[in-house]
């Protein structure tokens, strides 16, 4: 009984381990360069993608803004991006 418990939480411990590694990344930051459909450059450097679901929430150069992104491949895919104020 003892085994089947041990490799029961061993099992669950390393499934929710592979669970958060897949979860999304955020970053801030202010927009340097951003071409509708296309890609979005924060001034850092940091370039994303925007998934072709992107709806543009009226983004300019200049504006602090949260993304939220996920890599595919070697590219960070912005699956949302949000004004901070």
């Amino acid at each position: 009984m003892r085994k089947l418990v041990v490799s029961t939480v061993a099992t669950l411990l390393l499934a929710g381990g592979s669970a958060a590694f897949a979860a999304p990344h955020q970053t801030t930051g202010q927009i340097r360069q951003f071409t509708a459909g296309k890609t979005l450059v924060l001034q850092d450097g940091s370039a994303f993608q925007l998934a072709k679901t992107f709806r543009n929430p009226g983004l300019k150069v200049g504006e602090k803004v949260s993304v939220n992104w996920d890599m595919n491949g070697k590219n960070k895919i912005a699956e949302s991006v949000t004004v901070v104020k």
